[in-house]
């Protein structure tokens, strides 16, 4: 005996990636907020020990600030809900 299928439907398909992004909206803000702080404080860093000749000082302080804030931010949004 065949199985028998369901239509595909395009309406459907698209109503659940649209509810599949909205979902994990907040989910991947957070992700891009935790890489960025710790990109923008470490280059600020790397910017600060170019600049007075303290390396490696200021990139670590400025990565583990970009860790804690974007860590910081991960857990707002996490609890957010």
């Amino acid at each position: 005996m065949a199985k028998r299928t369901r239509p595909f439907s395009f309406a459907k398909s698209a109503k659940s990636l649209q509810e599949n992004v909205t979902q994990s909206g907040p989910a991947a803000a957070a992700s891009y907020t935790l890489i960025g702080a710790i990109i923008l404080l470490g280059g600020i860093g790397y910017g600060v020990d170019a600049w007075q000749g303290t390396a490696p000082w200021g990139l670590l302080i400025g990565l583990l600030a970009g860790i804690v804030v974007g860590f910081y931010e991960l857990v707002k949004t996490i609890w957010h809900k």
